[in-house]
């Protein structure tokens, strides 16, 4: 697998704090390693506010402690994982992500990064999980639409997208909640370099185990045509829609 070359690797500070939301030990969920037991490290804040955010206690209204990388690494080394999972918010907002990454690897981790692909930075990472947002996500009505500019202007970055792809092993992963979301994928599909179509992973916007189900028909038919994967979500199914799964 590929790393890209990440600032401050050899002589990273442990007591560097980072802002975070929560960690927890459960399986993956989403796209090509779901089932994967993994450890979570959550951290806090977004730059996007997304109308049906699963997390909204990272973005709507964001909380969080600082942590420092030691005490990260403490945590982390508690469960029984080799897979670490830096998710978010965004957790490419972060200063501290290179260091935190650099010293996971150390530790021998296989670090995936979960990000809505809007902001690039040289991180140790062995697969890149970008899911940019659609205009399914974007807020028009929500707190009375004070946040939709913002979100509308800030939720795509091709180049972003680009960079990632060039540096790192990636999947894309796009959540969809009406069939006309396929169309929209495409166009943007069509700006970045080629992308192996079983590299781009579709699920569905649901967050209940019967509105998964309800979706899955169609998702996995317009997934077929267009030769796309089909990523469950797999917490959803097994947990609900609660913190810490």
């Amino acid at each position: 697998m590929r790393r890209a070359g990440f600032p401050g690797a050899p002589g990273f500070a442990t007591l560097t704090p980072v802002r975070i939301a929560e960690i927890f030990y459960s399986i993956q969920g989403e796209g090509r390693l779901a089932g994967t037991p993994s450890v979570f490290i959550r951290t806090a804040g977004c730059n996007l506010r997304c109308v049906w955010c699963d997390t909204p206690y990272t973005s709507w209204r964001p909380e969080g402690k600082n942590w420092t990388i030691e005490k990260i690494l403490r945590e982390v080394g508690k469960y029984p994982a080799r897979h670490v999972v830096v998710t978010g918010g965004e957790p490419l907002l972060a200063p501290e992500l290179g260091e935190l990454t650099a010293a996971l690897h150390g530790r021998g981790a296989h670090i995936t990064i979960e990000t809505a692909a809007t902001i690039f930075k040289p991180v140790a990472g062995d697969l890149i999980s970008m899911s940019p947002k659609l205009s399914n996500s974007t807020p028009w009505k929500r707190a009375g639409g004070r946040f939709a500019a913002l979100h509308e202007e800030g939720r795509l970055k091709p180049d972003v997208i680009g960079q990632f792809l060039k540096r790192y092993d990636c999947q894309l992963k796009f959540v969809v909640e009406r069939r006309g979301d396929f169309a929209e994928i495409r166009r943007l599909l069509a700006k970045l370099e080629p992308v192996e179509p079983v590299r781009v992973l579709i699920m569905a916007q649901a967050t209940t185990r019967a509105a998964l189900t309800a979706k899955a028909g169609w998702i996995v038919k317009l997934c077929l045509k267009h030769g796309y994967g089909y990523s469950p979500r797999l917490h959803i199914d097994l947990f609900g829609n609660r913190r810490g799964t």
